[in-house]
């Protein structure tokens, strides 16, 4: 099930090629993150703010796919669904090139909570994510 809670809009610049003249692997992370931190401040949370106030969402775990590769100047769509797995908040991301709506990559990424250094429940978090957690996939347990 595809229920995107969000979703931005990037182009890829030169830099962030390779020699072969697409995207290099590690800059699709980069995409992710930015499309999270999007995601947050919609959800009116600041992720410099959280952190000041002794709670951090860091990643436990990433699988990644990699579909068709995007190019130099190529548009596309971040988008993001959300789940929860018991403590974990899992970040479905999927990439696509906007020309065409072709899948490029596929993300998931699990993050945690850390409050004042130790793994524990965010009420912010859970609070702010509560609208938008597909709860059809999530499931309980770590």
């Amino acid at each position: 099930m595809n229920k995107y809670c969000f979703e931005t809009r990037m182009a890829v610049r030169d830099y962030e090629c390779d020699i072969e003249g697409i995207v290099n692997n590690a800059n699709y992370l980069h995409y992710c993150e930015h499309t999270r931190h999007l995601f947050l401040k919609s959800c009116g949370l600041s992720f410099a703010e959280m952190h000041q106030k002794g709670v951090d969402a860091v990643v436990a775990r990433m699988s990644l796919q990699y579909k068709t590769p995007l190019r130099p100047d190529d548009e596309f769509v971040s988008r993001l669904r959300l789940t929860k797995e018991g403590i974990k908040y899992v970040f479905h991301h999927d990439l696509f090139r906007a020309a065409d709506e072709q899948l490029c990559f596929r993300g998931r990424v699990e993050l945690v909570c850390l409050v004042d250094g130790r793994l524990a429940v965010s009420k912010d978090y859970d609070r702010a994510f509560a609208p938008y957690i597909d709860s059809a996939e999530s499931r309980p347990g770590l």
